[in-house]
């Protein structure tokens, strides 16, 4: 019942309010009709736009009695942010760390109750991974992990001191917790201070995030260079080697 001029627009607010951590999908459709109550002249050809045609109300004899706009919307509801991990190493040190991250509410698919305890890898220098869970049938819940950092150096240049290893998957029914623990290695080369988000999403929808915060402090000196003059006036040199850790 809303009217609308020539060239007036609509705006159409859309509210979003999950109640469960998973994703919602539905449609808006728009359904336009003349004001008269006229039909609008409309001939079907062999090369008409099929998805036009899907889109019209016709008559018995032939006439465009509405048209219609249909708009998908897909819902991604999203998990609190936790607080962030703090993985900190001496620079041209190696750090090994477990971390543990709960999903929680995650929803199951609704044939598949995973309950188990397997192990996997999750590797860094590839932009995600596909992760499943699954009680041994053919049904899973998969989840999708990706690193994102604040840049593409960024992210290069941890992925060359990172990795991680996803030890143990645990699943509880109950209160619809997974927890992930991971095995985190930590090799800087050089002093940083860097933040990256572990990005979770399931299958089933629904989406995690885990702050992590890279700290790499100063490394121990290497070694004590001792000059010893010759005479006043006169020079003294010692020559020692750099080897680059990089081209």
């Amino acid at each position: 019942g809303i009217r609308l001029d020539p060239k007036e627009k609509l705006d159409i607010p859309v509210l979003f309010m999950p109640d469960e951590i998973k994703a919602y999908k539905t449609a808006m459709v728009i359904h336009v009709m003349r004001e008269n109550g006229e039909n609008w002249p409309y001939e079907v050809t062999a090369d008409a736009n099929t998805e036009l045609n899907r889109n019209l109300i016709l008559t018995e004899n032939g006439e465009a009695q509405g048209i219609l706009w249909i708009y998908p919307i897909c819902g991604m509801s999203e998990a609190p942010q936790q607080k962030s991990v703090v993985i900190r190493c001496q620079a041209r040190q190696r750090l090994e760390q477990r971390v543990e991250m709960m999903l929680i509410g995650v929803v199951p698919a609704a044939s598949a109750l995973p309950d188990v305890r397997n192990s996997a890898m999750v590797d860094t220098d590839k932009s995600s991974t596909t992760q499943e869970v699954t009680d041994g049938s053919s049904e899973t819940l998969e989840f999708l992990y990706e690193l994102q950092c604040q840049s593409d150096e960024i992210k290069s240049q941890l992925e060359s001191w990172l990795g991680i290893q996803l030890l143990q998957k645990e699943w509880d029914t109950e209160s619809r917790i997974v927890t992930l623990i991971f095995n985190v290695v930590f090799a800087p080369s050089k002093p940083i201070r860097d933040e990256a988000l572990l990005v979770v999403q399931c299958t089933t929808g629904g989406m995690w995030k885990f702050p992590l915060l890279f700290i790499a402090t100063e490394p121990e000196v290497d070694d004590v260079i001792n000059i010893e003059a010759v005479g006043l006036n006169k020079e003294s040199i010692v020559g020692f080697k750099l080897t680059s850790q990089t081209r």
